[in-house]
């Protein structure tokens, strides 16, 4: 007899554009049946088409960051697929898992395929150059 696991875990999936985190968020949800959320779900217009905002990207990283905390509080497993080029990104996240006693995981791509949101390659050179190495623990 197997036990499920009935505490809530969050995994944090990381990497630069192209670099398979959706793609693997969505296979984790769909074999676990997870809760998959990113910070490009709520860059969408009226219509339900991607557009990106520099300007908005404070506020649909605190939404990202809200939805987590609500389905974490509910009792879900949630994924979390955002590029989290810096560890401070990551930090709301860590805190919010630390605060509730849950376990995280934290996920690296590496992947080098066409990003779904055709970033400029000079943007991804510069999140490449800014990126930071997961501190040991």
């Amino acid at each position: 007899m197997t036990i499920e696991n009935t505490h809530p875990t969050l995994t944090l999936v990381r990497g630069l554009p192209g670099s398979g985190k959706s793609t693997l968020a969505r296979r984790l949800c769909q074999a676990d049946n997870h809760i998959q959320l990113e910070a490009d779900m709520f860059m969408t217009d009226d219509t339900g088409n991607y557009r990106f905002s520099r300007a908005r990207l404070g506020e649909v990283h605190k939404r990202c960051e809200t939805e987590t905390l609500r389905h974490l509080r509910d009792g879900h497993h949630v994924v979390v697929a955002n590029t989290f080029s810096q560890v401070w990104e990551m930090q709301p996240y860590l805190d919010m898992a630390s605060d509730m006693g849950i376990t995280i995981q934290i996920i690296e791509c590496q992947g080098q395929f066409k990003s779904i949101h055709d970033i400029p390659d000079r943007n991804v050179r510069e999140m490449r150059n800014r990126w930071e190495k997961l501190p040991q623990v």
